[in-house]
């Protein structure tokens, strides 16, 4: 019974980096329009960041992690700049931004391969949070208390910021309709940068998280992660975060007991086939609620 109790918080703690992952995707894609394939790459390349700053420059985890962030927020930024801001200019459409991002997908991952040209890249061990909570004969190792926190607190402040906020309801109204929202004076490129800012940087935040746990990891870690953040984001409806939160940890509960329970050859095969079912039967969320207008 404690190994089974162990496998559901490993995989809670798992899921929760895909809920995170689901999150940034879902918000850029229900306030956009954008369905952004190099989003993978801003974790990739987070992570990276956040290697060097931990093991090059000798600074504490948090301050790494904070760094991985920031430059993966910068990018997204940059990457909505100059791919979707002119198509949304010009009035392109979702294939639009898609080979967009596309193009800058296989730019950033060819760009972060380069960079590390490395086979596998490993956090140094000495600057990870190293404490255990103990819960009867379950442990909680430091890394899942991290990952745990962090979806309670990105979800947590992502719903305050798009249900409770004025800067909610002028990315809702974007998420509607951007040239009535315009008219209504809300600024739609500010919008947009504020979107594709927060939406990286929840990117980012998966991305430093998914390398520690992995152990060794790649200038392809996003790929996976892009994956199955997506799938959090369509079984949780995209937009509403608390329920792209419950997708991936459920995502990631799945994952593990597979892991455990079924050949190894047949443990994302399991995962995508409740996916496929669940858009049969069911395609747009879990529950309903909040939504920006793209669902």
């Amino acid at each position: 019974m404690e190994s089974f109790v162990a496998q559901i918080v490993n995989g809670c703690a798992l899921g929760g980096i895909y809920a995170l992952f689901g999150i940034a995707f879902g918000m850029m894609f229900s306030t956009l329009g954008v369905l952004n394939a190099a989003m993978g790459s801003y974790a990739s390349i987070a992570a990276i960041v956040g290697l060097f700053a931990a093991d090059d420059l000798a600074l504490p985890f948090s301050l790494a992690l904070g760094i991985g962030v920031f430059y993966a927020a910068v990018i997204a930024v940059l990457v909505d700049q100059l791919a979707f801001q002119p198509l949304r200019r010009q009035g392109g459409g979702l294939i639009s931004s898609l080979i967009a991002s596309m193009g800058f997908w296989v730019i950033l991952d060819g760009l972060a391969g380069y960079a590390t040209r490395q086979p596998g890249l490993n956090f140094p061990v000495e600057i990870m949070p190293s404490f255990v909570i103990q819960f009867g004969q379950v442990q909680l190792p430091a890394m899942q208390i991290v990952s745990l926190g962090a979806i309670v607190l990105v979800t947590t402040g992502a719903y305050a910021v798009i249900a409770r906020s004025r800067f909610g309801s002028a990315m809702r109204a974007v998420g509607y309709h951007p040239d009535t929202a315009a008219i209504a004076g809300v600024n739609v490129r500010r919008v947009a940068i504020y979107t594709a800012l927060m939406s990286g940087g929840i990117a980012g935040l998966a991305g430093v998280l998914a390398g520690v746990t992995t152990g060794t990891f790649n200038a392809a870690l996003g790929q996976g992660l892009m994956l199955k953040g997506m799938t959090a984001a369509v079984i949780g409806g995209y937009a509403d975060v608390r329920l792209v939160a419950i997708a991936g940890i459920l995502f990631g509960v799945v994952e593990v007991l597979c892991a455990s329970y079924v050949p190894a050859g047949f443990r994302d095969g399991f995962a995508y086939v409740l996916l496929i079912g669940f858009l049969l039967l069911r395609h747009r969320s879990l529950l309903g609620g909040l939504r920006l207008g793209r669902t």
